[in-house]
């Protein structure tokens, strides 16, 4: 695997993406395993159903589109433990969590309510329904980081020379 950037098989500063890569597999099964319930299902459809993305999975029902992303997270976290043996893996896993976070955090945009502001002096008395989706800039650029440091290193240089 002599010119690609694996943290598994990196030393130095790559070897602590080992960590991000791993926390990753576990809040995909977590997310995914969530979406087998009734509860979050009932409690995704109003962001996939005003999405412009991923509205088209209401084809398949309430617990279909749920059923749907659910199975789509566990790939996705399959991809990236399989990413620890190999770059091309690790790279499709990560540019479809990038993917993946891009979409939800398009919900703020897309969903009416979501995002609901009161003027306030304390920023912290901000009434935001949709807070929950500001994790996902972290975890959005978590996989963007395990999608470029899965590159071929000669792709990387080219990018950044």
């Amino acid at each position: 695997m002599q010119g690609f950037n694996v943290a598994e098989s990196g030393g130095g500063s790559y070897r602590p993406l080992a960590i991000l890569r791993w926390v990753m597999v576990v809040i995909f099964v977590s997310f995914g395993m969530q979406k087998f319930t009734l509860q979050s299902a009932q409690g995704i459809a109003q962001f996939i159903s005003n999405s412009p993305f991923i509205s088209w999975l209401s084809v398949f029902g309430l617990r279909g589109e749920a059923y749907f992303l659910g199975v789509a997270e566990f790939v996705i976290a399959a991809l990236l433990a399989a990413g620890a043996f190999s770059p091309v893996l690790s790279a499709l896993g990560s540019f479809m969590g990038v993917v993946t976070f891009a979409i939800t955090w398009s919900f703020f945009f897309t969903t009416p309510g979501v995002v609901t502001w009161s003027l306030s002096s304390d920023p912290m008395a901000w009434n935001l329904a949709g807070e929950f989706l500001f994790k996902d800039i972290v975890l959005l650029c978590v996989c963007v980081v395990l999608f470029l440091t899965s590159l071929p290193r000669s792709l990387v240089r080219l990018r950044t020379g």
